[in-house]
């Protein structure tokens, strides 16, 4: 049966705006797709190995054809586990508060785990690095205390979206969709409406997702 991995990045759990949406989404989608699996990964409490010397020595020894050694290898086994359980989806949902413009640093670290040549992508010299998660949508629920409208002063300091989705899309990823929520900081009224809008449009998404 489909998988629907979601991938929470947050630590405040009750608090969090980004959690909350995101358990908006599945909700309706267990209602719509009652025999599909529903999967969290919560990042802050995940055994992400360390991207450590011996790893990074491990990435290097496959991006220049050489075997590894055994430190390498048993450190590389690890990464392998990481992306194994990633890619054994079919579906994503990530939950992504705004930390100083950024992204959480576990949800960083992940990435930087997961993103490994012959793993999720590849390179050729006559076809380039190439996504190899391919044929999967993501749902990705954005949490941000300020407004970061493109175009606006402010939309200049916004690294989370920018970055969140060249990276999927650099890894394979076509269908990305996106829920926006802000300004978290605001007065009750504003942020009341603001949550609702986003809880809504992650039903209507989930419905069909």
């Amino acid at each position: 049966m489909p998988k629907l991995l979601y991938i929470e990045s947050s630590p405040r759990k009750d608090r969090s705006t980004s959690i909350s949406v995101a358990h908006e989404f599945i909700d309706a989608y267990r209602k719509s797709r009652p025999r599909d699996r529903v999967e969290t990964l919560d990042l802050w409490n995940y055994d992400l190995p360390e991207f450590n010397g011996q790893i990074i020595n491990a990435k290097y020894a496959i991006l220049h054809g050489l075997d590894h050694t055994p430190e390498q290898a048993k450190a590389w086994q690890r990464v392998v586990e990481v992306f194994q359980y990633f890619n054994s989806a079919d579906k994503y949902l990530f939950g992504v508060p705004m930390w100083n413009f950024g992204i959480p640093y576990r949800l960083k670290q992940f990435i930087d785990v997961i993103t490994q040549p012959g793993l999720a992508f590849s390179f050729s010299p006559s076809e380039g690095y190439k996504g190899l998660v391919i044929g999967k949508p993501a749902v990705v629920i954005y949490a941000r205390g300020g407004e970061y409208k493109s175009g606006s002063g402010s939309g200049v300091y916004d690294y989370q979206i920018p970055y969140l989705e060249t990276l999927l899309a650099y890894i394979g990823f076509t269908d990305i969709r996106s829920i926006i929520v802000e300004p978290t900081l605001s007065e009750p009224e504003k942020i009341d409406r603001v949550k609702a809008s986003a809880k809504e449009r992650a039903a209507n998404i989930a419905r069909t997702f």
